[in-house]
């Protein structure tokens, strides 16, 4: 008993910085409330080249894989990089919590899902349950994209990671693709999305952008410091 209590103490120790992630409990409760309470006063988020972009069910496979995509990137930071892992949930949370505000004071939605499946397969039965489970309202803007792109610039962002190339640019290909799925799948418009890019843009010059501002400073202040020969 006395080593199981002395090793969850060090796993605790080592592992602090999960208090972060109770944040879920934050974040599921309301996202919960508004899915149930908005449902069909709302304001209508699409524009008319959304009608121009065709449903391609098999866009659901990335879509999906969004799921594994994020737990991933969290997990590969926790364990390996704890600064980058900071980074990175604070630009993701800070976003999801705005998303979740707009949500509340701006209601919003999109009528864009297709009524009838012009083919029927795996694809287009795995579309249909996603629609049942997950409501065409709180759209704006697109966490599916924000997300993605938290962690495009988390990998970005992270000297280890830049010297994996094949690795990086698989997480960059695979949130491209993520990215088209929530318009391929009538998930969400261009609005949304567009949203979603400027939102990670704001978030940047927040969380990222000033440190990389201090490092040329200290390089700099090091050279006035050096003793003259």
């Amino acid at each position: 008993m006395r080593k199981l209590k002395a090793r969850f103490t060090e796993w605790m120790k080592k592992y602090k910085h999960a208090w972060v992630l109770l944040y879920i409990f934050i974040y599921m409760p309301w996202f919960l409330y508004l899915e149930k309470h908005v449902t069909t006063d709302y304001h209508v988020i699409q524009t008319r080249l959304d009608q121009y972009i065709p449903f391609i069910e098999y866009f659901i496979v990335p879509y999906l894989l969004w799921f594994v995509f994020i737990a991933g990137a969290v997990l590969y930071f926790f364990f390996t990089d704890v600064p980058g892992y900071y980074k990175l949930t604070k630009f993701m949370f800070t976003g999801m919590t705005i998303f979740l505000i707009i949500s509340t004071l701006f209601p919003n939605g999109q009528d864009l899902r297709p009524v009838v499946f012009e083919r029927d397969n795996i694809f287009v039965d795995m579309v249909r349950m996603l629609y049942r489970a997950d409501t065409s309202t709180n759209v704006f803007p697109s966490l599916h994209v924000f997300n993605s792109l938290s962690v495009c610039v988390a990998v970005y962002e992270s000297s280890e990671l830049k010297k994996h190339k094949y690795i990086s640019c698989g997480v960059y290909l695979l949130a491209a693709l993520i990215i088209l799925a929530t318009m391929f799948l009538k998930q969400h418009s261009i609005l949304d999305v567009i949203g979603a890019f400027l939102m990670a843009y704001v978030l940047y010059q927040f969380v990222y952008a000033p440190e990389k501002k201090k490092v040329p400073g200290y390089a700099r202040q090091k050279r006035q410091k050096r003793p003259a020969l």
